[in-house]
């Protein structure tokens, strides 16, 4: 599959900015963003760019400067892109380390993750998918059946499998990810994780211990029905993809389906949540 880069230029820069207009467009059908110092750049198969226009594209904060430059990126190419540009390893709670395979890491940590990521889906880096592995690193997992929902690289999935989980079902609806998911596990000798690629109408009557859902608000509002309905009884549910000021939101359509929260997390806004199922 071809994609096309679309560099944004923010200037002057500011993070609140990127994250409004990331999740603009994100709208729009780009489905990975990677920041630079310039602003951030953003990534969308070429067969969607052709409905595109930049020139919808806005920033509602005053004094923001917005440019656009375009490139047409290979499939070919991927790995050797985020190689030179974007993918640093990372280290979640001073005991895993996120890592690809081209990457040397000097300590040793109790957990280590490994991924060649084709595209931007869960390197680690973005504040959701950290603050899901703060909440993972923090909790009991032995034994545990766990569905990662929009799983993207399978990180998570893969923690808990680290951690003792009993078995994992990762689902995903984009391609990209599930191939990339498929590598991953093998990368990381993980034999006890499944990854199907849909959405939540592959749900069925499999219950599960742990449901983690790092998507989007839109989303996480609209199917959390079906994510509560295969949740067994006292089991927990981790949602993440929104910001501070959705909570309320996102709390508010928890308590239609039994959900109460337990806590919650937030860096730079964003923000993730736990749950647990009372009734």
């Amino acid at each position: 599959m071809e994609y096309t880069k679309v560099a944004v230029d923010v200037n002057p820069l500011n993070e609140v900015a990127n994250e409004l207009l990331m999740a603009q467009m994100g709208d729009m059908g780009f489905d990975s963003f990677a920041e630079t110092d310039k602003g951030f750049d953003a990534f969308i198969p070429s067969k969607d760019f052709d409905t595109v226009n930049l020139d919808d594209i806005y920033c509602p904060l005053d004094g923001i400067k917005l440019s656009f430059n375009t490139e047409t990126i290979a499939d070919q190419n991927w790995n050797k892109v985020w190689e030179e540009n974007y993918f640093q390893p990372i280290v979640i709670g001073n005991e895993c380390v996120v890592r690809s395979t081209f990457h040397q890491v000097d300590e040793t940590y109790k957990y280590e993750i490994i991924i060649n990521p084709q595209m931007a889906f869960g390197t680690g880096h973005h504040e959701t998918t950290s603050l899901m592995m703060q909440f993972l690193m923090e909790s009991d997992m032995q034994g545990a059946d766990v569905l990662d929902m929009g799983c993207g690289t399978a990180i998570l999935g893969m923690f808990c499998s680290m951690k003792g989980a009993n078995s994992i079902t990762g689902i995903d609806i984009d391609e990209w990810a599930y191939n990339n998911a498929i590598e991953c596990l093998s990368l990381n000798n993980v034999s006890n994780m499944e990854i199907l690629l849909g959405g939540a109408e592959l749900l069925n009557q499999q219950l599960f211990d742990v449901v983690l859902a790092n998507i989007n608000r839109n989303i996480l509002l609209n199917d959390m029905h079906a994510y509560a309905n295969v949740l067994k009884q006292g089991g927990r549910i981790f949602f993440s993809g929104f910001y501070l000021e959705d909570l309320p939101l996102i709390d508010e359509e928890a308590k239609k389906y039994g959900l109460k929260r337990l806590s919650q997390k937030t860096e730079n806004n964003w923000t993730a949540a736990a749950y647990s199922k009372t009734k």
